[in-house]
């Protein structure tokens, strides 16, 4: 048997599922097939809470599938390994040729064994102690070290073969996108909307973006920079429906009609009523925010109470009890954060009441929008609202 490299793509919370395990299975593969696409041929398999990848010939980038799997929710680790016969002689002299470079400029090693199929003669303790002296005896240099070892030698004894690889990456974890239904995220230029978008796609659920754009208050760039954060959360979230609402009139009106001190918590409450109407000409059937208790003055629990009164469907706030560095944490890592802070604004800070209502009471908000008659505008912004599709293949 030939020496090849696959990936092992092995997946965490999946594992326990009960009798539905199988749909989050193949929800799994079918994202990872369309992920890969772009990346050359792969043949798949599915074992013992793993996903076999193997490269169909030696074009596939598999730089490039690894940096692509590391962004698939539903993955808790992925490796590169190679597949070698389970003979132990074998394997001895595949580690010996295949860790060649890394063991010679390391200083220490461990050697880490799985043993899937319990049939095989040697246990794990003992693949461990065999294959390390082997290993001490052609690099002298090197030293056992059980923790935060330079190099970690695994090798995995599964039912067809034996795998080696230097250590496995950590995954994006979560359920397959897909596997949970579908919300809208209110997709504003700041950094706390696409975390959140990225929270929920994490548990399964298929987003799709809404921005409200009011030119000429706000610019195209404005627009441009929320359509490069839904690119890049869709390297996560997979493709992302974008709607673009024209949000000026509205606006325009609140201004001559609406009392300032409300004029962001109403503001709210028909952003929330136009994405509520096109979420059910879509199908769609929650919607997610960005929102964190107390971070604005349009944020306190008072002016949410409000904001929910007119929803007919749930609302996500993932962040809601996350502080601003935590968030800021996870835009760097999804790599958002620096286009977040793009010097562009959108049209949540057009008009913003020096003294906006921080406890709101609801019967006054509704007495102050019921003061003017939005609804066709609201009409209008829905049947003028343009769609794109936003691709991480683009």
């Amino acid at each position: 048997m030939d020496m090849r490299e696959i990936i092992l793509a092995k997946y965490g919370e999946i594992a326990l599922k009960g009798l539905n395990k199988h749909s989050f299975e193949e929800m799994l593969v079918k994202n990872i097939k369309r992920r890969l696409n772009p990346h050359g041929k792969f043949s798949y398999s599915r074992a013992q809470s793993t996903i076999y990848i193997t490269p169909q010939d030696d074009q596939q980038d598999m730089d490039g599938a690894m940096e692509i799997l590391s962004k698939v929710f539903g993955i808790a680790s992925i490796c590169r390994a190679y597949e070698v016969p389970k003979d132990f002689a074998e394997i001895k002299a595949q580690a010996a040729v295949l860790f060649d470079e890394k063991l010679s400029q390391a200083r220490t090693f461990k050697v880490a064994a799985k043993r899937a199929d319990k049939r095989y003669p040697m246990n794990s303790p003992e693949i461990c102690t065999e294959l390390g002296a082997m290993l001490l005896e052609k690099y002298p240099h090197l030293t056992v070290r059980v923790k935060n070892p330079e190099v970690t030698v695994t090798v995995e004894i599964r039912e067809k073969s034996a795998y080696l690889h230097a250590g496995a990456e950590e995954g994006a974890g979560g359920i397959p996108v897909g596997s949970s239904g579908r919300a809208m995220l209110l997709l504003s230029g700041g950094i706390d909307s696409p975390v959140a978008g990225y929270m929920i796609a994490k548990r399964g659920v298929r987003v799709s973006a809404i921005h409200f754009e009011s030119p000429p208050y706000t610019s195209e760039r404005a627009r441009l920079k929320v359509e490069k954060l839904a690119k890049k959360i869709s390297e996560y979230c997979g493709n992302i429906e974008f709607f673009c609402v024209p949000f000026t009139e509205i606006q325009e009106q609140m201004r001559v009609h609406c009392p300032e001190e409300y004029f962001t918590v109403i503001m709210r409450r028909l952003m929330m009523e136009i994405a509520q109407r096109i979420c059910a000409e879509q199908g769609i059937q929650a919607l997610i925010t960005g929102e964190s208790i107390g971070q604005v003055a349009s944020q306190t629990m008072d002016a949410m109470v409000c904001t929910d009164a007119v929803c007919r469907m749930p609302v996500f706030r993932p962040v809601v009890g996350m502080d601003k560095k935590e968030i800021i944490a996870i835009s760097r890592r999804i790599d958002t954060f620096d286009i977040s802070v793009e010097p562009y604004e959108d049209c949540c800070t057009v008009f913003t009441p020096k003294h906006p209502k921080t406890k709101p009471v609801l019967a006054d908000v509704e007495r102050a929008q019921l003061a003017y008659d939005y609804e066709p505008l609201i009409q209008k912004a829905v049947a003028e609202t343009r769609f794109s599709l936003i691709s991480f293949y683009q």
